[in-house]
């Protein structure tokens, strides 16, 4: 968190020296004293992660382009939309796309904000909900098995084209550590420079596809407000916002309360070349049914296959897709240590994913992987939530959903990818590669303490299933005998 407050502080003492308190003014001197480089910094806590896409909203000169797999309309969610509400009134250019399946928002709150001059609004491939009705839902599911379960996974954040943030996190309480039951522990990545404008190739590579549909033309035009109920819908907004019960005080504080905390920045950026994969919409032709592949499997498999002396990953689900127990098992035999950490039933979000890695548990032991089952309450919980003083009361599990990679002490993946063939063959997915041992070596140290004991069961020692309830681990059971390991 102090590493990451000093940015904004750098930023902060930018804009104070300049006309106009913007990116525009403020990027430029770090930019040109990095030609050609991308800078990079690791956001592993959820608030310092809120608080950078707060930050950066707010200092929006032209554009901000959003895209999402799940946007909530819980508190975060709603605080978010209200975020950009007001960038767009201030008169930045905001596109938003969100994947079908898992938005949440009322059809006429949707038109309201898709109404607004500088807000526009796409649904990715919308089989199941935006203006789809039950008896159409079905029909897409028994008619296209394939193309109802593929989706947009992407989380890319970017703007002015020049400051972007991608990796693990949604748009829902639960990501920021603001959830009172249930946390993820995510990582995500700040970045700067000439990355971001590839990220923004890839964005509008989804905004023009035909699988983004404009939100106005998928809703009933009669559901859309009039502009006295718009101007309700957006006054509603601002005045949840401005409300402290909604937006903890202390967040607030922090942003207003940086310069007086700390003085510098320069030496907590990394700099050099960042490569950012993704997947194009469609994630692939189609052809191969459930399977076929794409870009990211390709390139992280190809990265992987180089290895040459350890593999250390973090993934939310792991269930081997086809060819990936092959791969790991003979960078084993070629000397590779590889080390996975991921969720324990206790502590799993998604039954169905875990009764698939339960049916691999023991080939994934016999092969020499190291696996390490994050627990549901671990130490670590409370270095990692800024919050946590405020919720240990109630005891929110706290879970894995970080989606990372290291290979050899030296190349870093920060992204959307699990380890399952969802990712692998479905879902589209992007991220970022980055050759830069201090970054890989700072988030394997990470890793490495989330394995540890107190955080994480040894699969091959603990049998980490017999701490979860027994119904539970009944449910799990008749998930492990349904065949369904193709869109795990």
């Amino acid at each position: 968190m102090q590493r990451f407050l000093f940015f904004l502080f750098f930023l902060f003492v930018a804009a104070s020296t300049v006309s106009a308190n913007d990116l525009q003014d403020l990027l430029p001197p770090l930019l040109s004293a990095h030609p050609n480089q991308s800078g990079a910094y690791v956001l592993d806590k959820g608030e310092e992660s809120l608080l950078a896409r707060a930050w950066l909203v707010d200092h929006a000169a032209e554009t901000i382009d959003v895209q999402y797999f799940i946007w909530s309309d819980d508190n975060i969610g709603t605080l978010a939309t209200e975020s950009l509400l007001r960038a767009a009134q201030r008169g930045v250019k905001v596109r938003v796309i969100v994947d079908d399946l898992l938005i949440q928002a009322p059809e006429d709150f949707l038109l309201a904000l898709a109404a607004h001059p500088n807000i526009s609004i796409r649904v990715y491939n919308p089989q199941h909900k935006t203006g789809v009705s039950t008896q159409q839902r079905l029909w897409n599911i028994f008619s296209n098995f394939r193309a109802a379960n593929q989706r947009m996974h992407d989380k890319t954040f970017i703007v002015d084209q020049q400051v972007a943030i991608t990796g693990g996190r949604n748009m829902a309480d639960e990501y920021y550590d603001f959830d009172q039951s249930y946390n993820f522990r995510d990582r995500d990545i700040l970045l700067l420079g000439p990355v971001a404008q590839t990220m923004t190739g890839s964005f509008d590579a989804f905004w023009n596809s035909d699988l983004a549909k404009p939100i106005e033309s998928l809703l009933n035009a009669k559901l859309a407000p009039d502009a006295q109920r718009r101007e309700a819908i957006y006054a509603d907004l601002h005045a949840y916002a401005q409300n402290p019960e909604n937006f903890a005080p202390e967040v607030k504080q922090a942003l207003d309360d940086l310069p007086l905390k700390f003085r510098g920045l320069m030496d907590n950026l990394a700099w050099g070349p960042v490569c950012f994969v993704s997947d194009e919409p469609g994630k692939n032709p189609g052809d191969n049914g459930l399977g076929g592949g794409g870009r990211t499997t390709s390139q992280l498999a190809a990265a992987l296959a180089r290895a040459q002396k350890s593999v250390t990953i973090q993934s939310p689900y792991l269930v081997m897709p086809d060819g990936g127990l092959e791969l790991f098992a003979g960078l084993i035999k070629k000397g590779v240590k590889v080390r996975i950490s991921t969720n324990s039933l206790l502590s799993t979000d998604n039954l169905q994913a875990f009764s698939g890695y339960s049916n691999q548990r023991e080939d994934l032991l016999d092969a020499g992987i190291e696996v390490f089952e994050f627990q549901p309450y671990p130490r670590i919980q409370q270095q990692l939530m800024e919050r946590y003083p405020k919720l240990k009361e109630k005891s929110p599990v706290f879970a894995l959903h970080a989606k990372t990679l290291v290979i050899d002490g030296k190349q870093l993946f920060v992204g959307t990818f699990n380890l399952d063939p969802r990712s692998a063959n479905l879902n589209t997915e992007v991220g970022v590669i980055i050759d830069n041992p201090h970054l890989a070596q700072q988030v394997e140290l990470e890793i490495e303490r989330d394995m540890a004991p107190g955080n994480s069961w040894n699969s091959a020692e603990d049998n980490p299933d017999r701490f979860a309830p027994w119904g539970k681990r009944l449910k799990m059971t008749f998930w492990k005998w349904m065949p369904m390991e193709d869109i795990l």
